[in-house]
């Protein structure tokens, strides 16, 4: 039986390498000597009366920020490709993330550092939005994965979800004999839509209001700070709010790890498209003008 052939790999590079990585850092080097070299051509290049966008040197650097820009952009395209290789996913996400960091110095020296409330400076101002909203974006993939591993503990999102149901079949069997107030209390917890509030409430990982709590911390003055869990109708609602209310604290932390991972996503293709029409106008009225 024929087996498939590993992707080939470049010399020091493994399967594990992440995408900052990739090729021993190839795309680093490609980002820092292309904005060496823009650094390198400012100081040496004579403009006068000052740099500024509207000089050679300005032009061929907005030019190459331009088609930089326009080629960063096609990675959103590009991710519904997976192929191995020199064009991987992961290298072109490496090049993503170092050329449009080097876009920071050919932005700021194509700009001459002069500065407006005008059009050209809204598309730089866009720019900068995009790529620090991409640096966020780095940091959570960088760290966050771990952490929603270690949270999980092997249980799927689904699993979670079905154990909270089941707990919840318990209580609501095991209140029956409660007092009314005590039963009240379970009620509440029973109805309320524990990840509600939105998304900010979901990133803040924080439900100051949560009735699971509320439930949990009135019936605990009943049955003390160790409930036994016997035959105790009382202590039994106690033992099964306390799993109830750690299981939430795993899943909210789950959805909160997870809107962590998506949010700078709203923020970063928004701006891009933005960045886009910016810079269109830009373009249209450099040469409009010109």
């Amino acid at each position: 039986m024929a087996t498939r052939a590993s992707p080939r790999r470049a010399k020091g590079e493994t399967l594990h390498d992440s995408f900052l990585r990739h090729r021993n850092f190839r795309w680093l080097k490609i980002a820092a000597a292309i904005s060496a070299v823009a650094v390198l051509g400012y100081a040496l290049v004579d403009v006068e009366p000052r740099h500024n966008g509207g000089s050679w040197y300005g032009y061929t650097l907005g030019t190459i920020g331009a088609l930089l820009i326009l080629w960063l952009t096609i990675l959103g395209v590009r991710k519904r490709a997976m192929t191995p290789g020199r064009w991987s996913l992961k290298g072109w996400t490496s090049a993503h993330v170092y050329l449009g960091l080097s876009l920071v110095v050919i932005g700021t020296l194509h700009a001459g550092f002069q500065f407006g409330w005008n059009v050209h400076t809204l598309a730089y101002a866009l720019m900068m939005l995009v790529i620090l909203s991409g640096i966020f974006g780095i940091f959570v993939y960088a760290t966050l994965p771990a952490a929603l591993s270690s949270n999980r503990e092997e249980m799927t999102q689904t699993q979670m979800l079905d154990a909270i149901r089941a707990i919840d079949r318990q209580l609501h069997d095991a209140a029956q004999p409660l007092p009314h107030a005590q039963a009240e209390l379970v009620q509440a917890a029973l109805d309320e839509d524990p990840f509600g509030g939105g998304i900010m409430r979901r990133l803040s990982g924080n439900y100051p209001h949560c009735a699971t709590r509320r439930a949990q911390g009135g019936i605990r003055l009943l049955t003390g700070d160790r409930p036994d869990t016997g035959n105790d109708p009382l202590e039994r609602v106690d033992a099964l709010l306390e799993r109830k209310e750690a299981m939430l604290a795993r899943l909210r932390r789950h959805l909160q790890l997870r809107a962590l991972l998506e949010v700078w996503l709203y923020v970063h293709v928004p701006a891009t498209f933005a960045l886009i029409a910016a810079l269109s106008a830009h373009i249209i009225s450099v040469f409009f003008y010109w």
